[in-house]
């Protein structure tokens, strides 16, 4: 077909004589430079996606790396803390990833820059994300045990020998192996809390403590939104009757409310501050992509079912005119157990000094607490001073700390 023919079908008015004419020719080189830039656009655009794309993803693995860095703080996270973390035996290494493990948690009056601190809270979680459940077992920091040779309060073993020794008694009396290890500074909890935009808690009875504490002295009982320092407060306040056990509690029902929170949030940037926030208060052996891979396991989870809560089966006493809390140490291996096969065991405290069932109203909870301690066969006189001592001798075996 000639080139004149496939011109008439193609529609063009241009003759063929004419298709190569200077007109012509000048109408087709405008339309190549056009279809050039163009092409030229487009590439560019294509060229500059492809430069975010990696600056950002280049400054997203720079952040998660500083965030990393922070978490895993090497004056804590130790070889001798990852030694005790990985002394595994054949029977208690998980067969699968995702099966049940121990987290160690402490609460600590360290503040940043500080290298000797107590263990003010010391709580052994089992975490089972197929199951979508969480159990916090909650250990009384004035404990009675043997470390090494000498009798000492339980928290005194972090003053000795840090995290690694924290980690290797609480296995050896708990009987299971701890998996991974968290701390966090009771003043990273108040920033942490007010990065949350608060959380919120059926504070159960009125709290009042102006001696070991400034800026939040005071709570009143029912259901609120705590910010920092009101978190600080209900989390630290020991003063009732029963001591420590009520803190323990108080404690406990924190976490949970926190975790509700933090499984409900769905806002990215939210996020993003949340964790910026966290590394900066919380230490850990666990990676960013671990945390990160826990959290998306137990989204959908029932807090208010799934979490299970129990303190070891003890009770104060004055040994040597020093104030300890003495455990019942095979009423907790009955406990383990139950906790091991991931049960519930909070029936096992039932019978136990500072019992108060966790899930009873707000406005019975102040008078069964009280009602408890005053059943354990002595007067809630001496159970007050007994709690006195314990606080005041707290310092015993650690290193001497702020207000409460």
């Amino acid at each position: 077909m000639s080139k004149h023919m496939r011109t008439e079908e193609s529609g063009s008015d241009i003759d063929a004589s004419d298709e190569y004419s200077r007109d012509n020719v000048e109408r087709y080189s405008n339309k190549r430079r056009k279809h050039s830039l163009r092409r030229g656009v487009l590439r560019g655009v294509i060229i500059a996606l492809v430069v975010v794309l990696v600056c950002g993803g280049v400054a997203f693995a720079m952040w998660i790396n500083n965030v990393q860095t922070r978490m895993n703080n090497r004056q804590v996270i130790t070889p001798e803390l990852q030694e005790s973390l990985a002394d595994t035996t054949q029977d208690s290494t998980p067969s699968e990833p995702n099966d049940p493990y121990y987290v160690l948690l402490l609460g600590t009056d360290g503040r940043p820059g500080e290298t000797d601190y107590r263990a003010d809270t010391i709580i052994l979680a089992r975490i089972d994300p197929p199951n979508k459940r969480v159990t916090l077992l909650s250990i009384p920091r004035d404990t009675m045990v043997e470390w090494k040779g000498t009798t000492m309060k339980i928290n005194g073993v972090h003053t000795y020998d840090g995290a690694a020794g924290m980690v290797q008694i609480v296995s050896e009396k708990c009987g299971v192996q701890i998996s991974h290890y968290a701390e966090i500074a009771f003043d990273g909890l108040s920033t942490l809390t007010d990065a949350m935009g608060g959380v919120t808690v059926d504070v159960d009875q009125h709290m009042k403590d102006t001696e070991n504490f400034d800026e939040v002295t005071e709570l009143e009982p029912g259901i609120q939104t705590l910010d920092g320092e009101q978190a600080l407060f209900y989390c630290r306040c020991r003063h009732f009757p029963d001591g420590d056990y009520t803190r323990m509690r108080h404690q406990r029902t924190f976490i949970k409310a926190m975790l509700n929170q933090l499984l409900a949030t769905n806002d990215p940037t939210k996020i993003v501050s949340l964790v910026d926030a966290t590394a900066d208060v919380i230490t850990t052996d666990l990676s960013v992509s671990d945390i990160v891979s826990l959290a998306s396991e137990m989204v959908g989870m029932d807090t208010e079912n799934d979490i299970y809560t129990a303190y070891v089966p003890s009770e104060p006493k004055d040994v040597d005119g020093v104030a300890y809390v003495v455990a019942n140490w095979d009423a907790l291996d009955d406990m383990m157990k139950v906790i091991d096969t991931g049960e519930d065991p909070s029936s096992l405290d039932a019978n136990q000094y500072g019992y108060v069932d966790e899930s009873s109203s707000s406005t019975s909870t102040d008078a069964s607490s009280q009602g408890s301690a005053a059943s354990l066969g002595s007067s809630s006189s001496s159970t007050e001073a007994a709690s006195a001592q314990s606080a005041e001798s707290a310092a015993t075996s650690s290193s001497p700390a702020p207000k409460n």
